[in-house]
């Protein structure tokens, strides 16, 4: 126990390099275009990754940022989030549809329509943003199925059609109606096509792009990124209230790819993983409580239980954190109270570590937690926690030195005999003894039982 002593200059000694490390780098020159993506299931995560992204661009004084979309859909929750981060964004947020072979499907439509600019490349598609419910996802269909283009042959995009009443239940009518005020208000934000919109969601339709910028559902089509600078060149846009012109010729472009954390976070965030982390923290749960002490499933489910809630978006990316963080604090503490060979201090520094990643980046700079002091941190309670499982371990493999057991073979001298009771001294003890043999004081003898008080002992031989 005497290297503890020094635990806390060994933690500050780890810690002050790290943040030392964590100086956030210099911003890029004003006047660059960013390039965000959004790729896969749109969840929390990536909503956090692009929010940052939107905002940093800003406060880079950023000419513009360029959102690269292939997505199939995400969480509604956090497709309104993202929506809100483009439309009060100071600056101007292109949407691209790319490469070919990507879609904007499902809140990908609502997110390309929130954007200052919609742009697809060839071979991309968007559409079909009729919203599911998790557990229950179909809606009832509408009795007149669109044909394979996207458009009714009696339809006429320029007038408003009559709103078609909507089967199912009321909380169905409820969503569908919802979302279809949302994107036709999205759609008149920006100018596009606001009954396709509607289609979109009540009949689940999808546009190519050449068709869509037909439709005006877009308002340009571009090959790569290079052709959508050019075509971008000298439009004028509508950015936060004021008039603000696109001037992109020469301008830099600086690629802000997820990171480590946004990709991790992202896979933990994707429904069907969430889905089955909730599963796995209700059976955790279940277990522990129908065998109180396993200590195992208890820990593991309240672990996945907390990454199911921020994965759903039940609870914000802070309290998920923060909740792991105090999770993995109160398992290592338990563990130093309740050696548990490990599975509670293992546990509680999985959740320490998660919860930590979860916080280490947010929006306001003075707030970031920098992956080396988290790292160190981690290090130090990983080491902490083997430095005590090695004492135990070591503890353990010692020689009990307590109770009777050490007693058998233990080699006494016979103090006095007392009316032909002899008394034998073993370890500073007078105990009582039976042995076959007549003993005198002096005599040497090795205990071979015990019964109750008295030994049994056995007078042993002194050898020439």
């Amino acid at each position: 126990m005497k290297s503890l002593r020094f635990l806390p200059l060994w933690l500050l000694l780890l810690c002050v390099p790290g943040a030392l490390l964590s100086t956030p780098a210099k911003p890029p020159d004003a006047g660059s275009v960013w390039l965000l993506e959004l790729k896969g299931v749109l969840g929390p995560a990536t909503v956090d990754y692009l929010g940052r992204g939107i905002q940093s661009a800003a406060d880079a004084k950023a000419a513009a940022v360029i959102i690269r979309i292939d997505t199939p859909g995400g969480l509604d929750l956090s497709m309104r989030d993202l929506v809100q981060d483009i439309l009060g964004a100071p600056v101007a947020v292109i949407g691209f549809v790319a490469p070919g072979g990507a879609r904007a499907a499902s809140a990908g439509t609502y997110v390309l329509y929130a954007c200052h600019v919609a742009a697809m490349s060839p071979a991309t598609n968007l559409g079909a943003a009729t919203p599911v419910q998790i557990g229950a996802p179909s809606l009832t269909p509408p009795d007149k199925a669109p044909d394979s283009s996207g458009t009714e042959p009696d339809s006429d995009t320029s007038k408003q059609r009559p709103q078609a009443p909507v089967a199912g239940t009321a909380m169905e009518r409820k969503i569908i109606n919802d979302a279809v005020a949302y994107l036709r208000g999205l759609a008149e934000l920006r100018g596009r096509n606001t009954d396709w919109a509607e289609r979109a969601v009540r009949e689940g339709v999808s546009l190519p792009s050449s068709q869509a910028l037909e439709q005006g559902v877009i308002d340009l089509i571009a090959t790569d990124i290079a052709d959508l600078l050019t075509r971008l060149e000298g439009r004028e846009l509508l950015v936060d209230g004021r008039s603000l012109p696109l001037n992109l010729t020469g301008a830099a472009l600086i690629e802000h790819l997820p990171d480590w954390r946004s990709q991790f976070l992202a896979v933990i965030t994707n429904p069907s993983v969430a889905y089955v982390l909730l599963l796995l923290g209700i059976y955790g749960l279940i277990f522990e409580f129908s065998s109180p002490g396993m200590a195992l499933p208890g820990i593991v489910g309240a672990i996945c239980i907390l990454l199911a809630l921020y994965a759903f978006q039940l609870l914000p990316i802070s309290y998920a954190g923060l909740g792991l963080l105090i999770l993995g604090i109160a398992l290592m503490t338990a563990e130093a109270f309740a050696p548990s060979f490990g599975v509670l201090g293992l546990g509680g520094l999985i959740a320490f570590t998660v919860g930590s990643i979860i916080l280490m980046d947010t929006r306001l700079p003075a707030f970031q937690i920098a992956l080396p002091v988290i790292l160190a941190l981690a290090a130090s309670s990983a080491a902490l926690l083997i430095l005590l499982f090695g004492m135990v371990l070591r503890a353990r493999r010692q020689t009990v030195v307590s109770g009777t057991a050490p007693l058998i073979d233990a080699i006494g001298v016979v103090e006095l005999v007392h009316t032909g009771q002899p008394r034998i001294r073993i370890g500073g003890e007078l105990w009582q003894a039976d042995c076959t043999e007549p003993l005198q004081p002096g005599d040497r003898v090795r205990v071979s039982g015990i019964q109750g008080l008295r030994l049994s002992v056995t007078k042993m031989r002194d050898t020439p």
